[in-house]
């Protein structure tokens, strides 16, 4: 209750904040210092009755976004939304690196084939099953309607892989809630991770092609492959050197982490866009370095990403709920269900076919599809590279994404949660 009042209270000084300087022409600079501060504090709120409510924070900063975005409650006006998308860069740069961290080769060397093997089925299987909808029901779709041959496969290509997606960061915190140990905990955060890496380079070649289909990649077979080499290639490079850099100060110097940490991903947002490199691969890059090549001693770095992430993530979420345009959300609200039903239906069958070909077929394991359900923040960042690469279908996209992502943060830690305890790993740490 405390929560809900202050939240209350908040939303009635912001309201008045807005209207007192609505006549001020100079008012510029204070609004964007509004629209952050305002983020923070209430999203914050907002995440911590979402998570008394056994629900994860991430949803209550979508929730929030959406409900006070200039498209709903409009406490958040359109100058303020696009003074928040300032920070997307950063924010997905600094979800990629997160990522790599979670990467740990050594751990995971005895089981690598065969959670190869798990993580290739599903995916694989989720995607064609996807792929295979939207082509179908094209002409249906509100993404791009008149888009004909290989632009139609392009966009279905791109929305498929995004969908594909999974999420290490909700199902790592189910985990750690829960305090879980036992061969499902340990084989849904393996499988997670890395297919988290196998996505974003699969989403930098899709997006390469979609590229070269719209005119902005180089035209002709050299020019693409040139292009696509490229921006993974080098993209892996440029993030290696980061990471390598950064793992060097953080043995030798090691302070100030939470501010250095943010300064290497506005490093490599700032490089991607100068140089084309793909944000995502260098700063996934940068976190397998920093993980497997000079790994951090003691808690400093989880630390410092922990104080380094939480404001920059409380922001990119209610960025992205008040970028949602309401009443196409409303529209789509059926194809997401749909979509969403359908991706359950992939990846529960990929899974039971990629654990009986690992020869892991064998409860409690044979519940891992429950871990793979919720996406969270590589699916938003990807989402967020499309909408702003692609004004039309990509935003449309976007959109449909969000939606998405609600109804799996929503369904996937229930379920999962659910799954651990019936495995009877639940409060084994």
């Amino acid at each position: 209750m405390r929560r809900l009042g202050a939240l209350l209270l908040l939303l009635g000084a912001v309201l008045v904040l807005r209207r007192t300087m609505a006549a001020d022409a100079g008012a510029d600079l204070r609004d964007t210092a509004l629209a952050f501060g305002f983020a923070l504090i209430a999203a914050g709120l907002a995440g911590g009755l979402f998570e008394r409510l056994r629900l994860p924070r991430i949803s209550g900063y979508l929730v929030f976004g959406l409900a006070m975005g200039p498209y709903a409650g409009d406490l958040i006006s359109r100058g303020m939304a696009a003074d928040l998308n300032l920070i997307n860069g950063l924010a997905i740069a600094l979800i990629a690196f997160i990522a790599g961290l979670e990467i740990n080769f050594a751990r995971m060397r005895e089981r690598l084939a065969g959670i190869a093997v798990v993580g290739a089925w599903t995916m694989g299987v989720t995607f064609v099953l996807i792929f295979a909808a939207l082509l179908a029901a094209w002409p249906w779709l509100p993404f791009a309607p008149d888009a004909t041959g290989i632009e139609r496969v392009g966009i279905a290509l791109v929305t498929a892989t995004v969908l594909v997606s999974f999420s290490p960061t909700i199902t790592i915190a189910v985990i750690a809630e829960s305090r879980a140990r036992g061969p499902l905990s340990e084989l849904s955060i393996a499988i997670v991770v890395l297919a988290d890496l196998a996505l974003i380079l699969g989403f930098t070649l899709v997006m390469q092609f979609m590229r070269s289909i719209a005119g902005v990649a180089p035209g002709g077979s050299v020019g693409f492959v040139s292009y696509v080499a490229w921006a993974i290639i080098g993209s892996l490079a440029f993030g290696a050197i980061v990471g390598a850099l950064f793992a060097f100060y953080l043995r030798v110097i090691g302070r100030e982490l939470t501010l250095i940490l943010l300064v290497l991903c506005v490093v490599i947002s700032t490089a991607g866009a100068t140089f084309h490199f793909e944000p995502l691969l260098a700063a996934l890059a940068a976190g397998l370095v920093v993980e497997n090549v000079a790994p951090p001693r003691g808690d400093a770095l989880s630390r410092a990403v922990e104080g380094g992430a939480l404001p920059v993530l409380v922001v990119f979420f209610v960025a992205a709920g008040a970028s949602v345009q309401v009443d196409a959300l409303g529209s789509l609200g059926v194809l997401a269900a749909a979509l969403a039903a359908l991706r359950v239906a992939g990846v529960r069958l990929g899974t039971m076919i990629g654990l009986r070909q690992a020869g892991l077929a064998q409860h409690p394991t044979n519940m891992l599809w429950t871990g793979l359900i919720s996406q969270a923040g590589v699916t938003l960042g990807l989402t967020v590279i499309v909408a702003s690469e692609f004004a039309g279908w990509g935003v449309r996209i976007q959109t449909l994404m969000v939606a998405l992502i609600a109804i799996h943060e929503l369904v996937g830690p229930v379920l999962f949660r659910a799954a651990l305890a019936r495995a009877g790993e639940v409060g084994q740490r």
